[in-house]
């Protein structure tokens, strides 16, 4: 049939007419700008196929590739289109766009309206990218889904409920670096807010890739049991193990109505029956499960918080390690003060309606960091009875194993950081934990906590000097700038702190400081361990916002990070690429700017 040029133009002013058949078919590709983008021009089997002339993957010409029997296969990375309708063949390229074509009369019209691709399609895109552990993928995917809806729950929703439901192990590393960068969101700058979410969401696949789906445990069948008997269960099941038994426990107790207080206190119980079980991490996943579902909603509760049940039943226990018992047993001196709590607690309580002056918590810390594990538990115990809230007990503890860091004595084994941290994202848990739901049973875990700062006592001698607060020179800015390149070198630990503590000396906003070292963090490859210890120092640093103390937690943030930078910072050349991309540059090219040294 016989199509009047005239009508196509009055029927979509989208479509173009961008070449003449015959000089297709005697080249056999052509490149044309049309509705502003390139598009690539193919003939086969007399049908002519248009295409976005950029590679999904990674930009490169699809003009340069090659075509065989309808399969077009880029010459960068070798990935391979279908030509008829763009769909690839190998997933971490992603598929071709592709553009309706017409010949009339000779002529070929291509419809170039925007191909916006639908919101569920990146959805799905990133899904895919999680599945795969493909970094670029889930890259690429972050950032349009953002483009278009600038909603940052999204996507982490989307990696979250990933991780629960695909690791057999359930909750572990990948979702909580998921959860730090999402609470940490707030305190980065606009432009590094996608990066953090690349990073949570890489380490999400990264940790769950080639390991067996999760089934979650369905509830009680009809269960009329009350929230009592559930935890009562619960600590039974994790005491003997029964990872199975304590799962079916908090799927029951989420749909028998229990608030988000009622469940931590339930979980927090169960990881404080033990001691300091798995050097704090147990405690800790708990946390970031908890503030996880802060961001995605409580409408998932079941699903992840049932994902923490394995690491509960299979945890190391401090009271089976040499260290905990031996040449001090730390365990009975702990049980012998930990009986003696309600009763302190009840005195404290009393003592507050009273209206009699109370303890100040930084009266604990001199004693926390001393050599006398029975005066820590000792202070603890007095303190509460003489009205120290319990909240400001647990920070109090928090803040001392802060100070492990901040005088963190470079001359101690590079992996003895670790130990600190551990004592630190621990305490960080307990106090979020009793803040969340205040009861005696969690103080326990203010003890433990305790515990492992005096363990830990020897990665301070000698202490390393806390920074002194010291003129900027009115040049917040410039020490900024100066905190940044610092940490493109090795072992500027002692450096690091004095700068943050100069910045923090001169006035400016915090803020500003927060954000450059959230940036200094998402420059480097993913580190467990760097992300829990600043996204914890973040928390405590809100408690302690404007005095020493807090100049104290963020001084030790700095000084971890400076240990450990830089790296190869693989993920964030991945991460550029994928942002040049989604600015439509070519990355074949050579980048200008700041992209060119990222």
């Amino acid at each position: 049939m016989t199509i009047d040029s005239a009508a196509v133009k009055v029927q979509s002013v989208t479509k173009v007419n961008v070449a003449k058949f015959a000089e297709l078919e005697a080249a056999g590709c052509l490149v044309r700008a049309a509705g502003g983008h390139s598009l690539a021009l193919f003939i086969h089997g007399a049908k002519v196929y248009a295409l976005d002339n950029r590679c999904p993957h990674m930009g490169f010409p699809l003009d340069r590739g090659t075509l065989c029997d309808g399969v077009l296969t880029c010459h960068w990375h070798h990935a391979r289109f279908d030509l008829a309708t763009g769909g690839t063949f190998d997933p971490w390229a992603d598929d071709a766009q592709i553009s309706p074509v017409e010949v009339i009369g000779g002529d070929i019209w291509v419809d170039v309206a925007p191909l916006r691709r639908p919101q569920a399609r990146q959805q799905g895109r990133l899904r895919e990218g999680l599945e795969r552990n493909i970094p670029l993928v889930i890259a690429k995917s972050t950032l349009a889904l953002l483009d278009r809806s600038g909603d940052l729950v999204e996507p982490f929703r989307i990696g979250l409920e990933f991780g629960v439901k695909h690791r057999h192990g359930g909750w572990g590393q990948g979702l909580t670096m998921h959860a730090c960068l999402a609470n940490m969101l707030p305190n980065l700058d606009t432009a590094d807010r996608p990066r953090a979410l690349y990073h949570g969401l890489s380490a999400v696949a990264w940790e769950s890739h080639g390991t067996a789906p999760r089934f979650p445990i369905r509830p009680l069948p009809d269960a009329a049991h009350d929230l009592v008997t559930l935890k009562r269960w619960f600590r039974q099941f994790v005491d003997v193990r029964d990872a199975e038994g304590a799962e079916r426990c908090i799927a029951s107790a989420v749909r028998a109505g229990a608030s988000p207080a009622d469940m931590t206190d339930i979980l927090f119980a169960a990881a404080t029956d033990h001691r300091y079980i798995q050097t704090g991490h147990v405690a800790d996943f708990a946390n970031k499960a908890f503030e996880a579902l802060d961001v995605a909603g409580w409408d998932e509760a079941e699903l992840v918080l049932t994902s923490l049940a394995s690491a509960y039943a299979n945890a190391e226990r401090m009271e089976e390690s040499n260290a905990w018992r031996s040449p001090i047993d730390l365990v009975a001196l702990c049980e012998r003060a930990l009986e003696a709590v309600p009763a302190a607690c009840e005195a404290g309580r009393q003592r507050r309606a009273d209206g009699r002056a109370l303890p100040d918590w930084r009266s604990l810390v001199p004693i926390l960091l001393g050599d006398n594990p029975q005066s820590a538990v000792d202070a603890l115990v007095a303190a509460l009875g003489d009205g120290l809230e319990a909240a400001d007990a647990a920070g109090a503890v928090a803040y001392a194993s802060a100070l492990r860091i901040a005088q963190f004595h470079t001359g101690n084994e590079f992996d003895d950081w670790v130990s600190a941290m551990h004592s630190f994202s621990f305490a960080n848990a307990i106090h979020q934990a009793i803040r969340r739901a205040p009861s005696p049973e969690l103080m326990r875990g203010v003890f433990d906590a305790a515990m492992s700062v005096y363990l830990n006592r020897f990665l301070n001698v000698p202490a390393a000097r806390l920074p002194e607060a010291a003129d900027s020179g009115g040049q917040p800015d410039a020490l900024l700038d100066d905190f940044g390149s610092l940490l493109n070198t090795r072992q500027q630990v002692n450096r690091a702190g004095e700068l943050v503590a100069q910045y923090l000396s001169s006035g400016a906003a915090p803020e500003r400081l927060l954000a450059a070292m959230g940036h200094a963090l998402l420059r480097e490859d993913r580190d467990f361990h760097s992300i829990q210890m600043l996204e914890a120092a973040v928390r405590q640093y809100a408690f302690l916002r404007g005095t020493t103390e807090g100049g104290h937690v963020l001084v030790a943030a700095a000084r971890y990070l400076a240990a450990h930078s830089p790296t190869v910072r693989a993920q964030g050349q991945t991460f550029q690429i994928a942002s040049r991309l989604h600015r439509g540059e070519r990355v074949f090219e050579e980048p200008s700017g700041s992209d060119a040294h990222s």
